[in-house]
C-alpha cells in the first residue's frame, strides 16, 4: 500500500506540473494506458498470496481513479487558465486590422437583368413586377389562350388549386394585361422575373427559369418600331450593331407574331452556339393582339402595340458561355463564386 500511495503522489505532482493537453495525454498514457503503470498492477495481481489479491486490485484500480480525477481537474484549470487569458486581451494587438468579411458577388443573372433594366431605362421603359402566383385569367383567358386552345399544351404548369383558378406563372405575359388595365397609354414597360413550367430538366431546360416581357403601347405602332426596338436592345447586349431578321411565329397574344433571329455575335461560317446555321434565335415577339388590348380595358381601335420575351436564362447562358441551365439555380457555390 505504501508503493501505491507513493505512485498517487508522483502522479498528482506531474498533473499538476502538467503546463497543456499534450502533457495531460501523456501522463494519462505512461499512468492509465494499455502498457501503463496501473496495467502493471494489474497484471502481477496473480503472482501474490491469494489473502492479498483483493487488496492489490482494489489498490491498482483506487490508484487509476485518482489519477484520472487529478487529469480531470487539470483540464479544467488549463481551460479556465486560456479563457482567462483570452478575455484580458493577452497578446492581442489593438493596432491590426480587423479581419474581413468575405464577400458575395451578384447572381449571373442578378447581373444582367439590371444591365438591361438600365438599358431600357434609358429608352424610356419603366420596370414592373407580377405575382409569380398568377390567376388563370391573366396567365391565360386574357392573353387570348382559352381553356380549350392547344397552346397551353407547350404551358404545362404547376397549378394551385384543381380548377386552375391559380397557377405559377408560366410567362411574364401576364404582366401586359395588368399593366393595361392600370397605366395610362402611351407608355413602355419591361416585366422581368421568375417563370415556371411542367417539364423536364435537360441541359438546355429547367422547371424554373427567367423571363423579360417588353411592352410598348401607342397610337400607330408597327414592326418598324418593334425592330428598331430590338436592335438597340442587341446593341446593348453585344456592344456592336449585329444584323437581324424575323421569322413568322405563332403566338396567340400577337398579331402578326415573329421569331427574332441576330447573327451569330460569336461567328461569321457557323459555330456550336448558332447551331451552323450563323443565326441565333433570340426571342418572340409580335404587334399585339387586339383581344388582348379589349382584356386589358383598352380601345384595339385607337391604340396598338408590340410585345416581346425576352429569355433571360439563355442571354445569361450565351453571355458567359455557360452550358447547362441547370447551373443558374443549382445554388451551387463552386459555381457562382465565378461571378
Amino acid at each position: 500500500m505504501t508503493d501505491i500511495q507513493t505512485l498517487a503522489e508522483k502522479a498528482r505532482a506531474e498533473v499538476a506540473a502538467a503546463a497543456d493537453e499534450e502533457a495531460l495525454k501523456a501522463i494519462e498514457r505512461a499512468y492509465t494506458g494499455k502498457d501503463g503503470v496501473v496495467a502493471g498492477l494489474l497484471a502481477a495481481i496473480p503472482t501474490l498470496d491469494p489473502s492479498e489479491r483483493r487488496a492489490a486490485g482494489i489498490a491498482a484500480n483506487g490508484l487509476k481513479q485518482t489519477v484520472l480525477e487529478a487529469i480531470g481537474s487539470r483540464r479544467e484549470e488549463l481551460a479556465a487558465g486560456a479563457l482567462a487569458a483570452r478575455r484580458s486581451g493577452e497578446g492581442f494587438d489593438p493596432t491590426l486590422p480587423a479581419p474581413r468579411p468575405s464577400r458575395g458577388s451578384l447572381h449571373p443573372l442578378t447581373r444582367v437583368t439590371r444591365e438591361l433594366e438600365d438599358l431600357f431605362a434609358s429608352m424610356g421603359y419603366e420596370v414592373l413586377d407580377g405575382p409569380e402566383v398568377e390567376l388563370g385569367h391573366y396567365n391565360f383567358e386574357a392573353l387570348n389562350i382559352p381553356a380549350d386552345h392547344p397552346a397551353r399544351d407547350s404551358q404545362d404548369t404547376f397549378f394551385i388549386d384543381p380548377e386552375a383558378h391559380l397557377v405559377l406563372r408560366t410567362h411574364t405575359s401576364p404582366v401586359q394585361v395588368r399593366a393595361m388595365e392600370r397605366l395610362e397609354p402611351p407608355f413602355r414597360a419591361i416585366a422581368p422575373g421568375k417563370v415556371f413550367r411542367q417539364e423536364s430538366t435537360d441541359a438546355s431546360h429547367d422547371h424554373t427559369f427567367y423571363q423579360m416581357e417588353g411592352l410598348v403601347i401607342g397610337e400607330d405602332i408597327s414592326v418598324a418600331h418593334l425592330i428598331g426596338a430590338m436592335k438597340t436592345l442587341l446593341r446593348g447586349i453585344f456592344g456592336r450593331e449585329l444584323e437581324v431578321r424575323l421569322r413568322p411565329g405563332y403566338f396567340p397574344f400577337v398579331e402578326p407574331g415573329f421569331e427574332l433571329d441576330a447573327r451569330c455575335p460569336f461567328c461569321e461560317e457557323g459555330c456550336s452556339v448558332c447551331k451552323r446555321t450563323t443565326w441565333i434565335e433570340l426571342l418572340p415577339c409580335g404587334l399585339v393582339h387586339p383581344a388582348v388590348l379589349r382584356a386589358g380595358g383598352l380601345d384595339p381601335e385607337r391604340w396598338s402595340g408590340f410585345a416581346f420575351g425576352l429569355g433571360l436564362s439563355r442571354l445569361v447562358m450565351l453571355r458567359y458561355g455557360i452550358d447547362d441551365v441547370r447551373h443558374l439555380m443549382g445554388g451551387d457555390l463552386r459555381f457562382l463564386e465565378q461571378f
